[in-house]
């Protein structure tokens, strides 16, 4: 009789164990499936800054929405939401002025268009479509993307980098980067990397030339359809138009699991690529860079100004004798804090201030060979057309 009632206690213990059990795996079920439809966004959702700020991927990596940008402004970007170090990789037109906290970015249900609404009535597109989107995704791989009602892919952020690459991202010919200002201003810096027609990537400050003179780093690797990749394994490299691999700028890069991989273009002219453990609360760490020199890009100070370092930080300084334009600015040019009058004038009397262990622009008007530092000198006291004079290994140049 008691091995009997055991037995039916047993078989009612498994019973209510197995629909425990179904209860939890169908729950975990439900919330897979909620997880992979929370990455499509239907139309005429919306998103504001303080309610429902942005849009995440299915493993929550990767986010689309509002992030924080200046003194209680909003921009709208695409951003790492799953590590500790909240990490801007693309921002929708970036040179905008920061948006209020009562701004609405809405996935509208008639057009099927991203459309960011001011509180005071202003609409302004966030992607430029010919037709409407039926749906949107912020993909695992860091891609905000709009489909058609076929899942054709009608915009991606991919297409539209700004200062950084993603795995799976290219920069494809005549593409470019450009640096932001800051670690926490996304708009436009003062340096831009440039992916040649001809194949060759390039470094230039912005606003100049694409000639070899303005440029301060560059693989000189050439080829037609040439693109950089980067692959999920933190591989920086050029690819051909026929899958021809022209050049690897990393190699032995060691990857372990949950490492994520970003290349950017610094707001200090720097191209580097960081890598990030998922998990971890450290920093990213730069595991490839163009250069270790960070005084190397062209335009990091201003005019008649030169970069220094102090501790791995540059800074800038004016050339004696002048001073900042914008005191508020260290990048900014510098101008004379004296007036020089005429060369020839009679009782002027001008010296020469030496800067030790500098190099300068290769600018010069008159070199004079197998001198010495102090004919260097008075050659360019005695002529009026000079204003400095650089002396190395006996030449002088003017």
């Amino acid at each position: 009789m008691q091995m009997q009632m055991q037995m039916q206690i047993d078989h009612f213990l498994l019973k209510y164990y197995f629909i425990i059990f179904f209860v939890l795996l169908s729950t975990s079920s439900l919330a897979t499936a909620q997880q992979r439809q929370s990455s499509n966004i239907s139309r005429g959702s919306s998103l504001t800054p303080a309610k429902t700020p942005s849009w995440l991927s299915s493993s929550g990596l990767y986010a689309f929405g509002f992030y924080q940008r200046g003194n209680g402004g909003y921009a709208v970007g695409v951003f790492l939401a799953g590590i500790p170090e909240k990490t801007v990789v693309w921002t929708s037109r970036r040179d905008d002025p920061p948006v209020s906290a009562n701004t609405t970015l809405l996935f509208t249900a008639a057009e099927g268009r991203l459309v960011l609404q001011t509180a005071q009535g202003q609409d302004t597109y966030i992607a430029d479509i010919a037709q409407m989107a039926s749906y949107a995704s912020m993909l695992d791989t860091g891609n905000f993307v709009l489909y058609n009602s076929d899942g054709d892919i009608l915009w991606q952020s991919f297409k539209y980098p700004t200062n950084t690459l993603l795995p799976t991202q290219t920069l494809s010919a005549e593409m470019e980067l450009f640096s932001s200002v800051s670690e926490t201003d996304q708009s436009t810096g003062f340096f831009r990397l440039k992916m040649q027609s001809n194949g060759n990537l390039v470094q230039f400050p912005k606003g100049t030339p694409n000639t070899s003179p303005y440029a301060y780093w560059q693989t000189k690797a050439y080829g037609k359809g040439v693109a950089l990749n980067l692959d999920v394994d933190g591989n920086l490299y050029l690819l051909s138009a026929t899958s021809f691999k022209l050049e690897n700028l990393t190699s032995g890069v060691n990857k372990t699991r949950g490492t994520i991989f970003m290349m950017r273009i610094d707001s200090d002219g720097l191209f580097q690529l960081y890598s990030h453990r998922v998990g971890d609360s450290n920093r990213w760490s730069v595991v490839w860079n163009s250069t270790d020199d960070r005084c190397h890009p062209k335009g990091l100070c201003g005019l008649n100004s030169f970069c220094f370092l102090n501790d791995l930080v540059t800074g800038c300084r004016c050339l004696p004798g002048f001073a900042l334009v914008n005191q508020d600015n260290r990048n900014s040019d510098c101008e004379r804090n004296f007036t020089s009058g005429s060369c020839k004038s009679k009782g002027k009397k001008y010296t020469l201030e030496e800067l030790n262990n500098t190099s300068w622009e290769e600018v010069s008007y008159s070199v004079l060979s197998q001198t010495s530092k102090e004919d260097c000198s008075q050659s360019c006291l005695i002529d009026c057309n000079c204003e400095a004079a650089l002396f190395r290994d006996g030449v002088c140049r003017k």
